[in-house]
């Protein structure tokens, strides 16, 4: 389904990867033929004790050694949507040390290769282009605001679905908020078949703050209000 605007601007692949490196609660680190499940317990992060580094530069650790090991991530959509991974991350090194959850110091990994998988399909992101994506302001407080969304004030979803075009399809039997991002909202719009489509609103600019992100709902909300109104959308 075409969005609100055909030029709605939506995150690239590698602040998809900053966001997912950023809001993740817990990850999964494979090495020496272990998984080991880590989550996020002291504020930090997974991503906390980990730090990811080019070939070409010295690890502050120096390199003692060189063990592969591979980091999965799984973006989850915080709302009961079908389909809840809205992305898989893959990020591959080499270890300078033995990887322990259990250390209070930096683990430096040699940075390999980021692969990001969604409905996109599959996408190689570089160091470079990691470090060069500013974190998006709601990468932190995406969660709450889209439960808020859905759980405080599920009578806003179907008001926002004037804004969509085409209209949504006559068996559309539920539509929930799926992502909030620095660029905008986006819907999810499930079927009676079983089958989904997602709708994306685009904020006029981007926000460079989180404080902006309270207006810019609100200002989608106005302009769905003096949309036409769909007389085939589910109340």
């Amino acid at each position: 389904m075409r969005p609100f605007s055909t030029h709605a601007a939506r995150p690239t692949p590698a602040e998809r990867v900053r966001t997912i490196l950023t809001a993740a609660q817990s990850m999964t680190v494979v090495t020496d033929g272990l998984h080991e499940e880590v989550h996020r317990l002291d504020g930090t992060g997974p991503m906390g004790h980990l730090h990811l580094h080019d070939p070409s530069e010295d690890c502050p650790a120096g390199r003692t050694a060189r063990i592969p090991v591979r980091l999965e991530l799984t973006d989850i959509a915080p709302t009961p949507v079908r389909r809840r991974v809205r992305a898989r991350l893959t990020l591959m090194g080499l270890l300078s040390a033995p990887y322990t959850s259990e250390t209070t110091t930096s683990t430096c990994v040699e940075f390999g290769q980021a692969l990001l998988q969604d409905d996109e399909g599959r996408t190689f992101v570089t160091l470079d282009e990691i470090r060069a994506t500013e974190p998006d302001p709601m990468a932190t407080s995406e969660a709450t605001m889209l439960t808020h969304l859905a759980d405080r004030h599920a009578e806003l979803v179907p008001l926002l679905l004037r804004l969509v075009r085409p209209r949504p399809d006559r068996d559309m039997v539920r539509a929930l908020p799926l992502a909030l991002d620095r660029y905008g909202l986006t819907l999810r719009l499930e079927h009676r078949t079983g089958h989904h489509q997602d709708a994306r609103l685009p904020f006029p600019t981007p926000l460079t703050d989180i404080d902006q992100a309270g207006p810019r709902i609100h200002a989608l909300l106005t302009a769905a209000r003096r949309a036409s109104h769909p007389d085939h959308l589910p109340t």
